[in-house]
């Protein structure tokens, strides 16, 4: 999105002139988004972009950035309370009579706890989501909490937080910042962003970043070692507070919101896997939290979209707003797998051949508390078709944040009367269709560069012979394979790789399973023996989805799901010989 299509004004206080953009229906609640350093509004494009289809959208350039102009002189015109009276200004110009919504990255998140904290903004403030940027007078009594007694957990903690901050010290050198700023640094800042935090080209960084970056050391100058030294006492939070802590920040330890709730007693924290500038590389998960929270806190009673209610599953912190593709999510494991996740407040892309499942799939995931879920309809087996997916997906709602290739087909018989046209038509789909998911979707993850999880629907066949199952089995030892291959090469990416080994669950397969060298009415008959059986067994779907998420949490490798699934897993490394001889044994069909 370019902001030059917004609709823009200027607000004059205390002698500068602030570039206010605006997007989205004025009548909805209003979103203010400050940036931080060294950006411009411009870092907050693709945030703002997805947000103002349902919030009124307000960006501006802080004092002294893009398009707003700077104090004169610039020592002592960037304190905190003169960036409260720009906020004020801003506010009663965009939203004189509603409280806001307040969102803040890096500098703007520190201003914004200022404006969350302070009595004169009290009332006007409905929420404040905080990204990458403490209150400084909270990380005040964090130092002197930690010097004032000290263990070696809290040095070490200090130590850590002073070696990331090893910019402060050199922006509050004389000179020298401007200097870089204006010369070399500021050539290539965006390749460095792009390089270091996989940052995408676009819209931002602006060519104003070599004099936002120069004005913008004085932010530092001017609060940091004063706030630092004798921080408020009363600097509690009057709105609900949503904390997103990026796990991968290299500037801010995740320590530091250590006691937050003493600051913040409505406070929500969400951990997303993505560095400093989750703006940029995260937008369409950092919008849908944001979006939820302001749903959740926006209770005037004035026209706003409707909200939906919170996700309530263990794994809402972990999941909510990530986009999460899950393959045959038609029927079976598929489905619940996607339930799953709906439940958890991940937004879900249901794949499938059947579309009409993939739809109905898609409808129930919204309501069970999906922010959007979309269907699909793509055969695993062919890759143009999921090359073009992929590209759709990528375009649309955007990098998938968890891939589960669940996809998959039952074949039965030996091996001798398991045809050719057969086993290509079981590799095709259990096989075939995993590694397309994976090397399609796997590049997207590695080339956004912020980690992600790919989980591959194995089962207890991939390690427990069978002479009824040679084709099956074999299909599924190779996603096993390939899925611990894959694990070993994506791990430096921060990709991480599951395979899950369901044993028997009661799903469909077995109505659509085939089984080889049988007639029309023999392949009838075995299908209903063997769907009374898995029957009999009785162990729901839902178990395995919940073993899936678990899986991406605690990033495990391979997962063995249901009890004969582990024993099974267990003799193939202490007795595989024992496997051997179950193999041989016919099936009771």
């Amino acid at each position: 999105m370019n902001l030059s299509t917004a609709r823009e004004r200027r607000v004059r206080t205390g002698g500068v002139e602030l570039c206010v953009a605006e997007l989205g229906d004025e009548a909805r609640p209003t979103v203010v988004l400050v940036h931080g350093y060294p950006d411009s509004k411009e870092v907050w494009s693709r945030v703002a972009e997805r947000l103002a289809e349902q919030w009124h959208v307000v960006l501006y350039d802080v004092r002294g950035h893009g398009a707003s102009t700077a104090p004169v002189p610039l020592r002592g015109g960037f304190t905190l309370e003169k960036l409260t009276d720009d906020f004020v200004a801003v506010i009663d110009a965009v939203s004189p009579d509603r409280p806001v919504h307040v969102v803040g990255h890096d500098w703007g998140s520190v201003q914004s706890w200022e404006f969350v904290t302070v009595g004169r903004t009290e009332g006007r403030i409905a929420s404040f989501t905080s990204m990458s940027g403490p209150s400084l007078d909270h990380f005040g009594h964090w130092i002197k909490q930690r010097m004032a007694r000290p263990t070696p957990r809290r040095a070490a903690q200090l130590l850590g937080q002073g070696a990331k901050s090893w910019y402060v010290y050199m922006l509050h050198t004389p000179v020298l910042p401007e200097l870089a700023w204006r010369g070399p640094l500021g050539k290539r800042w965006p390749r460095v962003l792009e390089r270091l935090e996989r940052v995408p080209a676009g819209d931002y960084p602006t060519a104003s970043l070599p004099d936002d970056a120069a004005h913008g050391a004085w932010l530092y100058r001017d609060n940091v070692r004063a706030r630092l030294r004798r921080p408020r006492a009363d600097a509690y939070a009057h709105a609900p507070v949503q904390l997103i802590t990026p796990t991968g920040d290299s500037f801010l330890s995740e320590r530091l919101y250590d006691g937050l709730e003493d600051w913040a007693p409505t406070l929500v924290r969400r951990s997303l896997p993505a560095k400093h500038w989750a703006p940029r590389t995260r937008p369409d998960q950092v919008a849908s939290w944001i979006g939820e929270f302001v749903a959740a806190n926006e209770s005037s009673g004035r026209e706003a979209p409707p909200s939906r209610k919170p996700a309530r599953s263990p794994y809402a912190e972990r999941f909510s707003g990530q986009l999460v593709l899950v393959t045959g999510a038609a029927s079976g494991i598929g489905r619940a797998t996607a339930f799953a996740f709906a439940e958890a407040g991940a937004r879900v892309v249901a794949v499938d051949r059947d579309a009409e499942g993939a739809a109905r799939t898609a409808e129930l995931c919204r309501l069970i508390g999906a922010p959007a879920a979309w269907a699909e309809t793509v055969d695993v087996s062919d890759e143009a078709a999921m090359e073009k997916l992929a590209d759709r997906v990528a375009s649309e709602y955007g990098v998938v944040d968890v891939l589960v290739n669940n996809a998959g087909i039952g074949l039965s018989g030996s091996f001798l009367e398991t045809t050719g046209e057969e086993w290509k038509q079981v590799l095709d789909v259990n096989l075939w269709g995993v590694i397309h998911g994976c090397r399609i979707f796997g590049r997207q993850m590695a080339d956004r560069g912020q980690g992600g999880h790919i989980v591959n629907m194995a089962s207890a066949a991939a390690f427990q012979p069978s002479r009824a199952l040679p084709a099956y089995a074999t299909s599924k030892a190779a996603v096993l394979m390939l899925s611990e291959c894959l694990r070993a090469e994506l791990a430096e990416r921060s990709i991480g790789v599951s395979a899950i080994c369901p044993g028997i669950v009661t799903t469909g397969i077995t109505a659509t399973a085939r089984f080889a060298g049988a007639d029309a009415t023999e392949q009838e008959r075995l299908r209903k023996r063997a769907g009374k059986l898995y029957g009999r067994r009785a162990y729901p779907p839902e178990k395995v989805a919940d073993a899936v998420l678990r899986a991406v949490v605690r990033n495990q490798a391979v997962v063995p799901v249901t009890p004969e699934a582990r024993g099974a897993r267990l003799l193939s490394r202490v007795s595989p010989a024992a496997l051997r001889f179950v193999a041989r044994l016919k099936p009771p069909l």
